[in-house]
């Protein structure tokens, strides 16, 4: 093999894991791509409605669900929110939880370089994998995590099949 097959040969090897590394990473991070929209609509009245006119308008929001025996957690990651910011579903076999990510100025001077933070309305549909009483759902939110506990409606069995002689 020629020293130029042997560039192409790598060069395509490259291409191709480079291709499929982009592909996984797209894979994964698919429920957690979430779509921000301003929060007011019309002409930009203050600073901070400026910064998030210019923000990104699209957003990581990762999550995790776990069984728990009688119960359903969801633990979703939105930092810089309160308390009040959410509004929690369940609707058709999903969990939904809306938001606004407000921005809050420290600095009152200077100027922006970078914007890589989403700012604005949000909404993220998780599947839930079992039935759940929403009506004791209970939510907490610590560090930047919102944590979702969910009773299901019927606890989990398990069913040992004996395997005979036949």
């Amino acid at each position: 093999m020629s020293t130029l097959d042997q560039l192409r040969h790598g060069l395509g090897n490259a291409l191709e894991n480079l291709a499929q590394g982009w592909h996984q990473l797209r894979e994964r991070a698919a429920q957690a791509l979430t779509r921000f929209t301003p929060g007011k609509s019309g002409s930009v009245q203050t600073l901070e409605e400026g910064v998030a006119e210019r923000g990104a308008r699209w957003g990581l929001l990762a999550a995790e669900v776990r069984e728990h025996g009688d119960r359903l957690s969801v633990d979703l990651e939105v930092p810089g929110m309160d308390l009040g910011d959410f509004d929690i579903q369940v609707l058709d076999g999903h969990l939904v939880i809306r938001g606004e990510k407000r921005v809050e100025r420290e600095h009152a001077e200077g100027r922006y370089f970078v914007m890589e933070r989403a700012y604005g309305c949000f909404e993220r549909a998780i599947p839930l994998p079992a039935e759940v009483d929403a009506d004791k759902a209970q939510a907490h939110y610590r560090k930047g995590v919102l944590t979702v506990t969910l009773p299901k409606t019927q606890p989990a069995r398990t069913w040992r099949i004996e395997v005979q002689r036949g």
